[in-house]
């Protein structure tokens, strides 16, 4: 049987994500990011397609690096202004049966055990339809924004993220029992007291006493996922990540990433099949490759090079504007994305390359075809770059979705590539088949182990 491939789509509650400047095109709706309907319906799209999950990035912070201001992100609307993705996961899950919810949130600017009820009442209302992008952070403006004077040490963030998992895992799966809640109305006994405990904690960033605030859901721990890939990073994928999301420019640097990820998982003592991998692509698909080139050009004509460069900055914490097209650029060691200037550092990496390589305003690899050359790329991806599937970057929207699913799915479905109905369960096993909670064998199964054990 041949590997079906998984799909998310890549998005973010702001009209510019990715693929920068391609707002500005006529067709383009992203602009009415903050009304429901064009959620709603992006949600019942996706549907159509059987797409795994929507990924719902996030930022708390701005891109004032470039130029030293954000002037440009302002004008460009380089992910700024931007909403809050967790407020848009009811009302897609209330239009949908199947679609899965990937939503960013980032540690730092979170309390565990309130956090830990938001998640939880996610996976209630969408039925175990629930997962959470664990990021740390990477913008000295969102730590200011949250009181601190610049963002912590790269690999401490991660420490403290560890602590904060830990924290959580204690939370949703140990403080209630399976069967704690037994709502028995003659008796008057909603929940057995004797089956709910209270979580006690007392780490080096974290200090909690509570009571889980929701009782069981679903899944209880939201499908985990994860995007560092750093030498820290793997290290905390490897003992937490269900999913990770990995940003590589060519099927020789996926395949790295990958081995190294399913290595780790399996020194964490997990299976290396416990992880799926997901790479970030834009596709522009069209009926004939003509058509497609074409459609690539008129998208081109609305890209902003200069905002995906001034997005690269804030990642790599590099003003490029200082730089000439062709003069060489010192990249540094800092708290920024590691991956990203390690990989410009190797490559040689000149402002005129990076920006050559934004023809659509993104960063991300570019396949432009026909259906069938489309799918012909993805299955090398697969083979070559050892992924399980894709993040999909949104060009226009809704229109590069649309296309997708119209054009490419269906010679997806015809190989044997992709599913033709959504699989029974909870997102969790959907991606797994082995059941809407984790296995004994993640580190969270220690946590439930406590529990079973307490008195």
């Amino acid at each position: 049987m041949r590997k079906e491939i998984l799909l998310n789509a890549f998005t973010m509650n702001c009209a510019g994500h990715i693929n920068h400047g391609l707002w500005t095109h006529p067709r383009d709706q992203s602009h009415r990011y903050t009304r429901l309907g064009y959620w709603t319906d992006l949600a019942a799209t996706l549907e159509r397609g059987l797409f795994d999950g929507v990924f719902l990035a996030d930022i708390v912070g701005v891109y004032d690096v470039y130029q030293q201001s954000v002037d440009l992100t302002l004008r460009e609307s380089i992910q700024l202004p931007v909403n809050d993705p967790l407020m848009l996961v009811s009302a897609m899950a209330a239009v949908t049966k199947g679609l899965g919810f990937g939503v960013t949130v980032n540690v730092n600017a979170e309390a565990p055990a309130i956090f830990a009820r938001r998640i939880s009442t996610l996976d209630h209302l969408t039925e175990g339809r629930i997962g959470w992008n664990i990021v740390t952070g990477y913008l000295d403006s969102a730590a200011r924004a949250m009181g601190e004077t610049a963002l912590g040490e790269h690999d401490q963030r991660y420490d403290r993220a560890d602590e904060f998992l830990d924290l959580l895992y204690r939370l949703w799966e140990g403080s209630w029992d399976d069967d704690a809640v037994i709502r028995d109305r003659r008796a008057r006994v909603y929940s057995d007291p004797a089956r709910v405990r209270k979580i006690r904690h007392e780490g080096k960033f974290y200090r909690a006493e509570a009571y889980h605030l929701s009782e069981p859901s679903r899944q209880r721990t939201p499908v985990l996922y994860q995007a560092g890939t750093s030498g820290r990073g793997r290290m905390f994928a490897a003992r937490h990540a269900e999913c990770v999301f990995i940003s590589p420019p060519d099927t020789g640097v996926a395949r790295a990433a990958s081995r190294a990820i399913r290595q780790g998982a399996v020194e964490a003592g997990r299976r290396a099949e416990d992880v799926r991998i997901f790479a970030g692509l834009t596709v522009v698909v069209d009926r004939t490759e003509k058509k497609a080139k074409e459609k690539f050009e008129d998208y081109a004509r609305y890209a902003s090079p200069e905002a995906g460069l001034a997005h690269f900055s804030a990642g790599t914490g590099i003003d490029f504007s200082q730089y000439d097209l062709d003069e060489p650029i010192a990249y540094g060691k800092g708290n920024f994305v590691q991956t990203s200037v390690d990989l410009a550092r190797a490559r040689g990496w000149t402002k005129r390359s990076i920006l050559s390589g934004m023809a659509l305003g993104g960063r991300y690899p570019l396949i432009v075809g026909d259906p069938a050359q489309v799918a012909d790329a993805l299955e090398v991806w697969i083979a070559e770059g050892e992924v399980d599937g894709f993040n999909l970057a949104r060009t226009v929207a809704p229109e590069s979705y649309e296309d997708f699913i119209d054009l490419v799915i269906p010679i997806l479905q015809e190989r044997g590539r992709y599913k033709t109905a959504y699989g029974a369960g909870s997102l969790r096993n959907r991606l797994f088949g082995e059941g809407d909670r984790l296995p004994d064998r993640h580190p969270a199964g220690a946590f439930r182990a406590q529990a079973e054990g307490a008195e």
